[in-house]
């Protein structure tokens, strides 16, 4: 369910409960009581009520812990608690009485995130241990949780930002602007509730703070998008590492996906941009290793390069990248997220070289479009992208904007357990179970089983990264935190009354995994669904 402008609005003013308690602090019990109510609940609109009275509750220095808890996060992010370090830090006694504040809950946490050196994981957990001691059974499920990254109550970026939006009575689509350029929902939730749509106003783009990506749908062929396009930018889809460019002088930065800065890991990528003539620049594109003969290499050595500290230079003689850009945010001091796509592709035209531009081909033709995509196919690429004319850049939900076209439909999903294999594989944790991302429960929803596809060297890395996230196991299955993103190519969608979502897919193959990509990044049941449903009219499903 999508809710219009005026129907947020009447959200944030809603009333429930707790949003009719006035004076003091608020407190660890009242948030966990929002989150049960959140998790219990299939309705958007009940979600979004519950987290907008939250967050109009919430007093200024609190509201960015608040939006990270209630988005199933810290704020500090991982502070260097696994599952074993967290069961041992789990006191045997609780409070009886709920006192602890959330300042008093991330003052705390601050503390733990900050410990490093000799001695620093039995000191993390000591400081944990001595928060979990002061907070009830319910609080230090709700804590213990968090930490794990186990949170899950619906509440992610979408719907949170139409929470922010309720709470403060703005529009939703400036909500998710500057939530696109500054990246931090916290902030912006702070900023929306204390300086309304002036303050959201002064969030901009800013060099070297990177701009959250925008994302693409799945078009079923050329056909598909040029029916939902019509005239079009039809770019090579390159299997490489996601990469924002950041360039002031030859001051250059690099952020992965995720907005990491991997500036240190990839000199060979500063270097092709410091030379640009452009003072100032923020650029989105791809990086990829390519043999000598210009064919890419497998994904996997490509992301090699990406999160080295040490032998950089040596894994760059090894491994060199190359670096194609498809989209110009900022030029010269001046922001362009909000320009025609078309007008963002001539300004990078004129801003670099040719050999630095992806291979893109405009056209409303289908012949064109279906040479175009061969041409790509025959250079070892994965297809194309089809991107509309007339569209700003925006990151959030995938938009129907971009589309992605690839011969073999592949889904990016969870995996949430895996069965021990049997003879040659006796040893190794084998099977996966899939599930596809729930935004109604903040969950995921098996579609099924694989132990298709994988080399013995991912059988060996999986078995060894799925025993670290492990939170149960039985005598074959080990049962895991949904953390490991990966591709999953199949060859149908059929309907199953073996799985809670009513669909399974049909000869499932790991295709590899994706470091690059989070969990909150994995494909949705509604994606799922839509696929089936295409395929189901088509005749094919």
């Amino acid at each position: 369910m999508r809710l219009g402008r005026r129907d947020i609005s009447r959200l944030g003013r809603g009333s429930v409960s707790f949003a009719e308690e006035v004076g003091g602090a608020l407190h660890l019990h009242e948030l966990v009581e929002v989150s049960a109510r959140v998790g219990a609940t299939s309705s958007r609109s009940e979600k979004i009520r519950e987290i907008a009275a939250c967050l109009r509750r919430t007093e200024p220095d609190a509201v960015e812990t608040t939006v990270a808890l209630l988005s199933g996060r810290l704020r500090q992010g991982r502070i260097g608690i696994g599952w074993a370090a967290l069961q041992a830090a789990a006191p045997s006694t609780a409070s009886a009485v709920p006192e602890l504040t959330l300042q008093e809950v991330d003052a705390a946490l601050d503390r733990v995130a900050a410990v490093s050196g000799a001695g620093s994981g039995q000191e993390r957990a000591r400081l944990l241990s001595a928060l979990l001691a002061r907070a009830t059974r319910a609080e230090q499920d709700f804590l213990m949780r968090a930490v794990l990254g186990e949170l899950r109550q619906g509440a992610l970026e979408g719907l949170m930002i139409d929470a922010i939006a309720a709470a403060a009575e703005l529009p939703i689509d400036e909500v998710r602007r500057a939530f696109m350029v500054q990246g931090d929902l916290g902030v912006v939730a702070r900023v929306a509730l204390s300086e309304g749509k002036a303050g959201l106003e002064r969030l901009a783009v800013e060099l070297f703070r990177p701009i959250q990506p925008m994302r693409a749908q799945t078009a079923a062929d050329i056909a598909d998008a040029l029916a939902r396009l019509g005239r079009a930018a039809f770019e090579y889809k390159l299997d490489g590492a996601r990469v924002q460019v950041h360039k002031q002088g030859c001051d250059v930065r690099v952020f992965s996906r995720s907005l990491k800065d991997v500036t240190a890991a990839v000199p060979d990528i500063v270097e092709a941009v410091c030379d640009l003539p452009a003072q100032s620049l923020i650029l989105d594109g791809e990086a990829i290793a390519l043999r000598r003969d210009g064919k890419p290499e497998p994904f996997q050595i490509t992301m090699r390069r990406f999160g080295r500290r040490l032998d950089v230079e040596r894994m760059r003689q090894d491994i060199p990248l190359q670096c194609f850009f498809f989209d110009c945010l900022y030029v010269d001091g001046n922001p362009i997220v909000d320009r025609r796509a078309e007008e963002r592709f001539a300004v990078l035209a004129r801003c670099l070289p040719e050999g630095l531009i992806i291979p893109r081909c405009t056209t409303d033709d289908p012949a064109s479009a279906q040479a175009f995509l061969e041409e790509a196919l025959a250079r070892g690429h994965e297809g194309l992208m089809a991107k509309a004319l007339d569209a700003p850049y925006e990151a959030g939900a995938r938009g129907s904007a971009w589309l992605k076209i690839k011969p073999a439909v592949t889904l990016d999903l969870v995996v949430l357990a895996a069965e021990w294999g049997h003879g040659r594989r006796r040893g190794w944790l084998s099977n996966l179970h899939l599930g596809a991302r729930d935004p109604s429960s903040g969950g995921y929803v098996m579609l099924g089983k694989t132990f298709k596809g994988m080399t013995d060297a991912m059988l060996a890395w999986q078995t060894a990264e799925l025993q670290k996230l492990a939170t149960g196991h039985d005598s074959h299955t080990v049962y895991v935190r949904p953390a490991l993103v990966v591709e999953i190519a199949f060859n149908d969608i059929q309907a199953s009354p073996h799985y809670p979502g009513g669909l399974a897919l049909r000869f499932a193959r790991v295709k590899r995994y994706r470091p690059d990509k989070r969990p909150e990044d994995a494909d949705t049941i509604e994606t799922v669904r839509a696929i089936y449903e295409r395929r189901l009219g088509s005749g094919s499903a």
